[in-house]
């Protein structure tokens, strides 16, 4: 059931994995509903980790499955699940990952997007292996007319789990805030996983505007727009909630080969190195940076030696520029000058350590010669800015 084909040279990804995965259960997202779960549960869709498979592995139900598995269905109707996103926003792509359903995989799949006012009142349960919903539970949901709700995907056939074509992308572009999403699946099967890829979509209004905030955070509309190298860790995950859980939930590079064969350091301690590694974040709105961490939480034994960050304030227009020559140009300015860093620790500059006053919109860290970084936190207050890329809602560019 499980076998896996040898891979195949793969295709070049799409640019919209780039950006955050809103429906992540690290970020809150959760599976309010589902109509049947008997091999296995639908939060499964919206676990971190890669999907997994132990062949020894059954439950009393089945075979157990690292993923949203439903019965054979007998009866009329189809199965379907309703996710609430962990940070609303716009999403620009999915993955509809079916790892290891290689003769159990749904064929189709179709996904319905919508934003509520308001949060169901439902409680997901712990454990819903081997149950289907309740009549109570469906009429429960039918308030919600999910049925209803504008189309996001529509229904679209699906590879089954090998490893070369287990991902099933698939671009989408939504014109308006999304909170919520209804997977249906034609008529059953298993899905692995569920990425939704977008940028989180803060309401300011609500924030004072002497209120100092974290303008880089996932959940306040930050996203990444490019890297150097992302050999161990993607540069996305520095603006993820709280501290990372480990060395994965960070940003980490591959050693650069071009170090020398002896190290040297300057006066203040820094090697003199000729590489570095870069990470472009847009913030979720331009503001001026009070104060900044920046967190090699876990990167003990593999944490950079040194980093430094650059800034800038860029239109839509200018921004467009600069992913077209991968931000080799640019209106770069110095925000915090290069800093000798420490393993696993978090290291804290105020505004006194800031060389720029004016609001900036991106920004660029840079770290020497290579290494990890769990956490970038960039502290400050926003403003409205005419021109801000952050404030249209457009397809992601070519990254």
């Amino acid at each position: 059931m499980a076998e896996r084909r040898a891979t195949a040279k793969p295709a070049a990804e799409p640019d919209f994995l780039q950006f955050n995965d809103l429906a992540c259960e690290t970020v809150g997202g959760k599976v309010i509903f589902a109509t049947d779960e008997w091999f296995a549960p639908a939060k499964n869709l919206l676990k971190r980790e890669p999907p997994q498979f132990i062949p020894s592995a059954f439950t009393e139900f089945g075979k157990w499955m690292d993923g949203w598995e439903t019965r054979r269905k007998r009866i009329p109707g189809h199965d379907w699940c309703i996710i609430q996103l962990g940070v609303a926003g716009f999403i620009h792509g999915l993955d509809v990952d079916t790892s290891f359903f290689t003769g159990n995989h749904s064929p189709y799949v179709s996904i319905q997007a919508t934003c509520l006012d308001e949060l169901p009142p439902f409680t997901p349960g712990e454990d819903r292996t081997g149950m289907a919903a309740t009549g109570a539970q469906i009429a429960a949901v039918a308030k919600l007319s999910s049925e209803v709700w504008p189309e996001l995907l529509g229904e679209s056939a699906l590879q089954p789990g090998y490893a070369d074509c287990c991902h099933n992308y698939f671009r989408v572009s939504t014109k308006r805030r999304v909170t919520h999403l209804r997977l249906n699946m034609y008529p059953d099967g298993g899905i692995a996983r569920l990425k939704v890829f977008g940028i989180g979509q803060r309401d300011w209004s609500s924030v004072p505007t002497n209120q100092d905030v974290d303008l880089v955070a996932l959940t306040n509309g930050g996203v990444c727009l490019g890297y150097s190298d992302a050999h161990f860790g993607h540069p996305r995950n520095m603006i993820g909630l709280g501290r990372g859980a480990n060395m994965a939930d960070g940003w980490e590079t591959a050693r650069r080969s071009d170090r020398p064969k002896t190290l040297k350091a300057d006066q203040r301690g820094i090697l003199q190195v000729p590489g570095w590694e870069w990470a472009v974040f847009r913030l979720g709105r331009p503001g001026l940076i009070g104060s900044i961490e920046v967190d090699t939480n876990h990167f003990k034994g593999n944490f950079p030696d040194s980093c430094r960050i650059e800034a800038c304030l860029l239109t839509a227009e200018d921004e467009a520029r600069c992913i077209q020559t991968r931000w080799n140009s640019g209106k770069w300015e110095v925000l915090l000058p290069p800093q000798k860093l420490r393993p696993h620790h978090r290291h804290q500059y105020s505004k006194a350590e800031l060389m720029l006053n004016g609001p900036v919109s991106h920004v660029r860290l840079i770290i020497a010669p290579d290494g990890g970084v769990s956490r970038l936190r960039l502290w400050g207050q926003p403003m409205l800015v005419p021109g801000d890329p952050a404030n249209q809602n457009r397809p992601p560019s070519k990254l």
